[in-house]
């Protein structure tokens, strides 16, 4: 049975928060990490990491593996050898041990001051690393072979079936609002179809996305289980992050249950250190995944991430070619126009055509040509006055007009989608508008329910999964962050096209004005050196006062503070070099301005930290001012780095630039201490109103070993 219900973008956005006034983001908030308990199929024992003492345990450990074992050598009750200081954060895997009547896999953890011992029953003969791969290397040839992404997910569901057994297998990829999407399905005949159905975010709450990437495969034989708790008392918090058969929240229990699962294992796609998605399993009976399978499931997952960012980057490549293919057809002609309105009459349906637009529109004061289907002209005129006191001269896209725009539903038909570039020279403006095109979301059950309140205050997730029908209105076909570029450089064209135009019409005092353009060029570049001058010699005065300072104080504490705002100011000398170096005003290559910066930092530091410092720049197009930030945050990261990963000594530092869809990733990372400074000084202010202002945000990271601090930010600014 299908529900249906008609509703406008800005209702869907707010549907979670208005059913009851709930707060979804309670489940963000639950501790799934310390459950103080453990899946009763398996066993936990926590030891003291020095003197290998099991302090505390989970399961029935007297009757299938050691009576006396409270109090007893770790090493003595897994008869093996338990090398401590071996144990890495993904942990280790030890020899398995014969329980009272049942074979167990071994794998030890580090949590905080604990070692865990984590033992799962196993069959007597698990499969060979040969078997394995004999089944693995079939399956990874078949992924090679999908000619797209929707071919490719679609034979994993079906490999990832044949692996782990279960009823149904579920391809399940994350959007951009963290809600997720069934974009291919395995199932047994007679089960019902979960295809393209939507989940909200909150089904898979935040900190539960954390644990899917630090751990990529997780089971549940059955649901119906009683928690295993720690004994004794006292380790209810203890951090079971990495514990394969750490107990589930009871809410997702409940979940499950709703779903008429009985069983379930997901295993993680991790696609650049990004969760993708998952491959969701569910069974109709209790089924568990034996440790050799997990192995292998998690294998092929990681071939299936890959396989998906190839033909990820092939979809991109193909769409780049075909904007430059028509970016090469319309700039060529732009040379032969005389003027901007002259060049839009010839090329407006090439114009339109190029970024697949529905219309297209170019607007000079009172002057409005059209192509295809737009709005009427006195609404474009009205269009034009919003976009110049929303955005100014930058350009705007958005592929939800109406819901920033009100009045703009009255054209929403065929406008929803809406992408405006102002040209630099002319005060024209040229709009591409694209189409309402109503959606059909397919929600597995309302997702306006996604939680509910009991009598008793208790949080529960909804009961009902059958598909909910909700027709999205007011937008538009998204715009790719390869047609916003394509338009960024198509403004260039015209630019370029107005200065050869300007050039053509007055051809006849050429000579003058060419030289009338010498002179203030020369007079310009005179004043900006000067400026340039007078700026670099107050900087180096204020150095040089924050030095006098430092070296008249006594204080220890005032050096300290002294020297690193004498460090700060340098790094804004720095930025300020490259910024009146650059050639380019609007935009800049980000690797090449940052591997400039970089190379100034090597000399500032000396030969010993410039011989240690590594750089992997993925080349990316930002503004100038997007740019400068960005330096700023990694002169900031770097120092940092240099003061507290291997207490003042040299020692490697990476920098890496990264580029994820519509967002870019910097990456400073060392081998040090992994220490993260706790006092919250100027300089991490700073750092963190400039990650603010970029719309960014700032995470650390064990880099195993050392730290690895990572900023992630927007590209460029879209609605």
């Amino acid at each position: 049975m299908t529900a249906r219900n008609d509703v406008d973008a800005t209702a869907l956005d707010q549907a979670q928060t208005q059913d009851s006034g709930l707060d979804l983001t309670a489940c963000d908030r639950e501790p799934i990490h310390i459950p103080g308990s453990i899946q009763p199929h398996g066993l936990l024992l926590v030891a003291d990491p020095i003197s290998l003492t099991i302090v505390a345990g989970a399961g029935d450990i007297e009757g299938r593996l050691a009576a006396g074992w409270l109090g007893a050598g770790l090493a003595q009750v897994l008869a093996q050898a338990v090398p401590a200081d071996d144990v890495g954060p993904g942990g280790m895997v030890g020899d398995p041990v014969m329980g009272s009547t049942e074979r167990f896999e071994v794998t030890i953890h580090r949590s905080g001051d604990y070692l865990l011992a984590e033992l799962e029953p196993v069959e007597a003969a698990p499969m060979t690393a040969t078997q394995m791969l004999g089944r693995l290397n079939p399956m990874i040839t078949m992924f090679e072979r999908a000619t797209d992404l929707s071919t490719l997910c679609d034979r994993a569901a079906i490999a990832f079936r044949q692996l782990t057994g279960f009823d149904r297998v579920m391809i399940y990829r994350f959007l951009d609002d963290d809600a997720g999407r069934v974009v291919a399905e395995d199932k047994a005949v007679g089960l019902g179809t979960f295809l393209n159905h939507h989940f909200p975010a909150s089904d898979i709450p935040k900190q539960a996305r954390a644990l899917y990437v630090r751990n990529r495969t997780r089971t549940i034989p059955t649901i119906a289980y009683a928690p295993a708790v720690l004994r004794p008392a006292g380790f209810e918090t203890l951090d079971l992050s990495d514990v394969t058969v750490r107990s589930v929240s009871p809410i997702h229990l409940r979940y499950l249950a709703n779903m008429e699962v009985a069983a379930s294992a997901s295993i993680s796609i991790v696609k650049d250190g990004l969760l993708w998605g998952l491959i969701a399993c569910h069974n109709a009976t209790p089924r568990g995944l034996s440790p050799d399978v997990r192995a292998a499931s998690a294998t092929l997952a990681s071939g299936l991430a890959r396989q998906i960012r190839a033909k990820e980057e092939a979809e991109i490549y193909r769409e780049r070619l075909r904007l430059r293919g028509a970016e090469d057809a319309v700039v060529a002609k732009l040379a032969t126009e005389p003027a901007p309105r002259s060049i839009v009459v010839t090329l407006r349906d090439d114009l339109r055509r190029m970024l697949d637009a529905d219309g297209f529109a170019f607007v000079q004061g009172t002057i409005v040509d059209t192509d295809g289907v737009c709005p009427a002209h006195d609404e474009i005129r009205d269009l034009v006055a919003w976009v110049c006191a929303r955005s100014g001269i930058e350009p705007l896209a958005t592929h939800e007009l109406p819901s920033l725009l009100p009045r703009a539903d009255a054209y929403r038909a065929c406008a929803s989608g809406v992408l405006a570039m102002p040209l630099i020279d002319d005060g024209a403006m040229l709009f591409w508008f694209r189409a309402e095109q109503a959606e059909e979301v397919e929600w597995a059950g309302n997702p306006h329910k996604a939680v509910s309140l009991d009598p008793t205050a208790v949080l529960t997730p909804r009961t009902s999964f059958q598909s909910w029908t909700q027709v999205v209105s007011g937008r538009s076909r998204r715009w790719t962050l390869e047609e916003i570029e394509a338009a960024h450089r198509l403004r260039r064209a015209f630019h370029d096209a107005h200065i050869n135009q300007r050039l053509r019409l007055l051809n006849a005092d050429l000579q003058r004005t060419l030289a009338d353009k010498d002179v203030l060029i020369a007079q310009k570049d005179i004043l900006m050196k000067e400026v340039n001058h007078r700026v670099q010699n107050s900087l180096q005065l204020v150095a040089a006062f924050l030095a006098l300072q430092a070296k008249a104080s006594d204080d220890a504490k005032v050096k300290e503070h002294l020297a690193e705002a004498q460090a700060r100011l340098s790094a804004v000398a720095l930025v300020h070099r490259r910024l009146y170096r650059d050639d380019q005003v609007e935009s800049v290559d980000l690797s090449r301005y940052l591997e400039e910066l970089a190379g100034d930092m090597k000399t500032s530091l000396g030969a010993d930290w410039a011989a240690q410092i590594r750089l992997d720049l993925a080349p990316i197009l930002v503004p100038t001012d997007r740019a400068v930030n960005i330096g700023l945050v990694l002169t900031e990261l770097v120092i940092n780095a240099s003061k507290y990963a291997y207490g003042g000594q040299p020692g490697p530092i990476l920098i890496a630039l990264e580029q994820h869809r519509n967002r870019l990733r910097l990456i400073v990372a060392d081998d040090g201490s992994g220490k993260v400074g706790t006092r919250e000084g100027f300089g991490s202010r700073m750092m963190n109103a400039i990650v603010a202002g970029l719309s960014g945000t700032i995470e650390h990271d064990d880099n195993m070993p050392g730290l690895r601090v990572i900023m992630t930010a927007p590209i460029v600014d879209t609605v």
